[in-house]
């Protein structure tokens, strides 16, 4: 039954990311930079063939859903005895036949133990003019060759096709190899568009890729504006979740990720709180041991490994004497690259250069590795920061690591450490963005794009607009609150009001209750107003924001819309800052927030309801009338 309420829930899923909407253009205020912006894409989004030439060639790389709907067929037998195996918890079967059918597809990007490859494969081109936006909108009835396409179609209303390049490398070499490849094609564009200078938009591994360009070859000048988005500068935990089969998949976690890149304004995540598909993960981990010696060897795969975690994995997986080379290479990226970048960032910066990341925060590793992310990529690898364990912050009082001039580098809600980053001051974190979806929320969109083609922000405190941290507007969180008067993400006595806005596209919302847990205040606003999409509502409050920083306090908005789950949540963290810091407490402490429900429940009644899949809903039910009864009975 659990598996198939999954699959209906994924058909809904699917269907309603018809409803996305395009973002707005023509938002990026100031002078427009006239250089030439290299798209510098994410993991594998080279096309790589075989053979003498690209049109005799066999194309190695990309999904051939008509050959993939051919090997189904033709092994259709196999694939029912081995889901038939399957249902009994026997996942032997079904993934030899599926590690048969994958070995065979990747035998041609295979490398050797060594990281070499074992064919030999070419690029379909690495030249800017076949490279270049303008060119293949002429030549190409399609965008198989154009990289981040709706992305680059915004950047083009600024600049023009003509000036938009699309970066492509052998994406199975380490980060060294492909950042090679990267300078070696600023050189060919600098010469093509006739400029000095570059600009690179970087995106996951792409941001992997421009780091490592960036410390190798930043001396050089050659690029103005870099912007990093959910960069997988230090690795990415995805990778080593897979590596070392030890997948454990977090359904709703996966579920917010697919709101999140279809921007549904229908909250589906609670549903699947009971919906724990352990059949995935027992799949996945009995499969990957079994197409580790296809893939398991591309240097860039090892370069994703986190640093943390890389020695394990080494130990486990590669043989000092077969993967020497493999392994020199990739602890060349780990011990001696990768600690240089803050150094050769700071560098760059003062000779000119812009280097900026924008970086998610606020989940976990969607295959489970219980890590602060945006749910591939650790927040630690994106941007150096030191994070709290998930479900956990920095506990009252908590001193960053280091002074950074005498600059707040905590966020709002104590989860991070921004003064160990590699850009203290040139770091964006977004609580509530995952990863790759930074064209869906539109504060990271206008920042991204600010970055790339303008040098009007230099650093974090050059625009008020574009705090250092930011909760997401992405349509799919419903509603945004703030505190008036404050920061993002703070709160002090200078607050009068909270004001929550509906950051919907499309959808009304009405707000229903708002609980805040660490401090004693109470909201007061009118049940029956709707706000429609970017409407905003001041919510008066009474109570005292006491006298201390360095605490935080969770506020919890509880709304209502006309759609097919009609109740829904927003719980945002705030940062005490009105004082001198609180004692200190312990290291960590929960991040949980507490709610009227916990009032009046215990361990079993949760654990009876989360069986169920209703302790959600119920909590939820519960806050909403108890914040009524109080309002009407003055209780």
């Amino acid at each position: 039954m659990k598996k198939l309420l999954s699959v209906l829930l994924s058909v809904v899923l699917l269907i309603s990311s018809c409803s996305l909407f395009a973002s707005a253009a023509g938002e990026v205020q100031g002078d427009v930079s006239d250089y030439p912006v290299i798209i510098v894409p994410g993991y594998s989004s080279t096309n790589l063939y075989y053979g003498d030439s690209l049109e005799t060639g066999e194309s190695v790389w990309g999904l051939d859903f008509d050959y993939v709907l051919e090997r189904v067929l033709a092994r259709i037998a196999d694939l029912g005895i081995g889901l038939g195996m399957f249902a009994f918890d026997n996942a032997e079967y079904i993934t030899d036949v599926l590690a048969e059918e994958m070995t065979a597809l990747f035998e041609k990007i295979r490398c050797n133990p060594d990281g070499t490859s074992a064919y030999e494969l070419h690029q379909d081109y690495t030249d800017a003019l076949h490279k270049n936006n303008a060119f293949l909108i002429e030549t190409r009835t399609d965008t198989k060759y154009r990289q981040e396409v709706e992305i680059s179609e915004e950047i083009a209303q600024y600049i023009g096709h003509e000036n938009i390049y699309n970066f492509s490398c052998d994406f199975r070499m380490g980060a060294e190899s492909c950042a090679d490849e990267l300078d070696a094609f600023v050189q060919e564009v600098k010469a093509h568009s006739g400029k000095d200078k570059v600009n690179l938009f970087a995106i996951s591994h792409g941001g992997q890729v421009s780091a490592t360009y960036l410390a190798l070859y930043g001396y050089k000048g050659d690029v103005d504006n870099a912007v990093l988005t959910v960069p997988a500068i230090g690795g990415a935990g995805i990778a080593y979740d897979a590596m070392m089969a030890c997948v454990e998949f977090d359904e709703e976690c996966l579920v917010r990720f697919v709101e999140n890149g279809t921007m549904t304004e229908e909250n589906y995540n609670w549903l699947v709180k009971a919906q724990k598909l352990g059949f995935v993960d027992t799949l996945l981990n009995a499969l990957f041991p079994k197409i580790l010696p296809s893939i398991g060897y591309w240097g860039s795969l090892w370069d994703f490994i986190p640093l943390h975690k890389y020695e394990e994995a080494k130990s486990a997986l590669l043989d000092s004497e077969e993967s020497a080379r493999l392994i020199e290479i990739s602890d060349r990226f780990h011990y001696e690259i990768l600690p240089s970048m803050p150094e050769k960032f700071a560098e760059c910066i003062d000779n000119g250069m812009n280097i900026s990341i924008i970086a998610g925060t606020g989940e976990h590793i969607v295959t489970g590795l219980p890590e602060n992310s945006d749910g591939i990529i650790t927040t630690n690898a994106s941007t150096g920061a030191t994070c709290a364990p998930y479900g956990l912050r920095f506990g009252d009082g908590y001193e960053q690591i280091n002074p950074c001039g005498g600059k707040d580098k905590i966020s709002p809600s104590m989860e991070i450490d921004a003064s160990t980053a590699y850009l203290p001051d040139n770091t964006w974190f977004v609580d509530g963005l995952f990863h790759g979806m930074t064209y869906k929320d539109n504060y990271t969109r206008v920042l991204m794009m600010t970055l790339l083609l303008t040098d009007d922000i230099t650093d974090v405190y050059t625009d008020p607009a574009f705090p250092q941290f930011k909760y997401s507007t992405n349509a799919s969180h419903t509603v945004h609150a703030a505190f008036d008067g404050c920061d993002e993400g703070m709160l002090s006595s200078d607050a009068q009001s909270l004001t929550v806005t509906n950051v919907c596209a499309n959808s009304n919302v009405r707000i229903a209750a708002v609980e805040c847990d660490g401090i004693d205040l109470k909201f007061t606003f009118d049940a029956g107003r709707t706000l429609a999409p970017g409407e905003s509502a001041e919510i008066a409050f009474t109570g005292e924001v006491p006298q201390v920083s360095d605490k935080v306090v969770n506020v919890t908005v509880y709304y209502a819309m006309d759609t097919i789950t009609p109740i829904g949540y927003r719980t945002q963290a705030f940062r005490l800052m009105n004082g001198e810091s609180a004692e200190k407490t312990d290291e960590y402490v929960s991040t949980d927030a507490y709610t009227a429900f916990d009032d009046v429940t215990d361990d079993w009644i949760d654990s009876i309801l989360a069986e169920f899949g209703l302790r959600e809903v119920v909590s939820m039910i519960y806050s909403i009338i108890s914040y009524w009864m109080a309002e009407i009975f003055a209780f």
